[in-house]
């Protein structure tokens, strides 16, 4: 069950490119995002995004695609849009 609307998603091309290869969709993180699986982030930045879910906040997600590529999913303090994206376009 999602615990946030995720809003307008939006993916760079960047993501969809280290994405596509991978074999894997993009709904495919997205779906962990929205659920709370916040990937691979260290305890703090997890409980973090814990705090945001009840107070308000930006929500951040690390994972990586099965070819090795890291992959960020942030959703904005608002929740009106959620973007995929490589870490060095952050």
């Amino acid at each position: 069950m999602p615990k946030f609307d995720p809003g307008q998603i939006v993916a760079t091309p960047a993501a969809l490119g280290a994405i596509r290869p991978s074999g894997q969709t993009p709904t495919e993180f997205l779906r962990k995002h929205v659920n709370g699986d916040w990937g691979h982030l260290d305890g703090h930045d997890q409980k973090q995004n814990q705090i945001a879910l009840r107070e308000g906040g930006r929500l951040v997600s690390a994972y990586q695609t099965r070819k090795g590529d890291d992959l960020w999913v942030i959703t904005e303090v608002d929740r009106s849009s959620t973007c995929l994206l490589l870490p060095s376009e952050y």
